[in-house]
């Protein structure tokens, strides 16, 4: 299992298909939390609504794709995305590791307990606490995606008056007997090339298990998905974080206390086809919390391809309009 972790699967890299154009306003800078110091991106104009956007695991700032932050933007928001702990250009925590197997956190985790571990969501969500201090945020709109809606769901329980909306785009509580991934993308990522094998065949597998992901409408072709991994690999290649930001999840356990405080208009956002994290899991996150919204939408796996933006973006923005004015959210849905 450790080995499947450390070096595969990964997602593949949207790195979008509509560019910001120059007449975007984009800085970046360091945000630190102690020892962690947290690359972040910022787009738009300083004087909007900020959106803070939190992605998942071994997954840098860019899989919050260009052409997808354009729409926020394009819609009087500032957004704000950045790379966790041990990934992309933020800190890597080398030297830490977790005691014991992996194996025995996995059962822990799935009976909700936690386990000790170098850091967890309780820590990465500090992070995201130390960037908004840093760029003198008193309140923002969040988003996360994956282990970044984790993420979301612990700073929004924890600091509920610094969240005007919350967006939980394909995630889960971590409650007690989730449901698991399919079948599929589980034998995929147990067929891993081995500890000898070549850089081709590793890539051979990753790009094989970015098809399994974004499930079966919104499939780039196999070349793009190469030339997308090779970019995110140019960027940062950084396969041992995977395993303490997977270990996060683990050692943290069940997210529902978290979720359960959390007051702000909500979207759970999630695919009908994610072979990743299914989508019963995504309702379990919206059924605990206050008028949350459910959204499923057909045809989307575990990432954020062109083709998703649009009905992506579209129920970020009306719970953001909603909390904004700090209104409630509407009634919890199921389809």
């Amino acid at each position: 299992m450790r080995a499947i972790i450390q070096n595969g699967p990964k997602l593949p890299w949207y790195p979008g298909m509509v560019p910001l154009s120059s007449e975007v306003p984009t800085r970046s800078g360091i945000a630190r939390n102690g020892d962690v110091e947290l690359f972040y991106e910022d787009l738009g104009d300083p004087q909007d609504p900020a959106i803070i956007l939190v992605m998942g695991v071994a997954a840098q700032l860019p899989m919050w794709p260009d052409g997808f932050c354009r729409r926020l933007l394009d819609h009087g928001y500032r957004v704000i995305r950045f790379d966790n702990r041990d990934c992309g250009l933020s800190t890597k925590l080398d030297g830490h590791k977790a005691p014991g197997s992996v194996q025995r956190r996995v059962i822990r985790y799935a009976f909700g307990m936690g386990s000790e571990v170098p850091y967890t969501l309780v820590d990465m969500a500090e992070d995201v606490r130390t960037l908004i201090d840093h760029l003198g945020l008193n309140t923002v709109h969040i988003a996360g995606a994956s282990m970044g809606g984790m993420i979301v769901q612990v700073f929004a329980g924890t600091y509920p008056e610094r969240v005007n909306s919350v967006g939980i785009i394909y995630s889960a509580t971590g409650r007690p007997f989730s449901r698991l991934p399919s079948w599929q993308l589980i034998k995929t990522a147990m067929n891993t090339p081995g500890k000898n094998a070549t850089a081709e065949e590793w890539l051979e597998f990753e790009v094989n298990t970015g098809i399994v992901y974004n499930g079966p409408d919104n499939l780039p072709s196999r070349e793009e998905l190469r030339r997308r991994i090779l970019e995110h690999r140019a960027r940062s290649d950084y396969k041992i974080g995977t395993v303490r930001q997977f270990d996060a999840i683990l050692g943290t356990g069940s997210l529902l206390r978290f979720t359960r405080a959390i007051t702000a208009p909500t979207v759970v956002i999630h695919g009908r086809n994610d072979p990743l994290v299914p989508y019963q899991n995504g309702r379990v996150v919206a059924k605990n919390i206050r008028n949350a919204r459910f959204a499923l939408i057909d045809g989307m796996g575990h990432d954020l391809p062109e083709p998703v933006w649009e009905p992506v973006t579209s129920e970020l923005l009306a719970t953001f309009g909603c909390g904004t004015s700090h209104s409630r959210g509407t009634a919890y849905r199921t389809e």
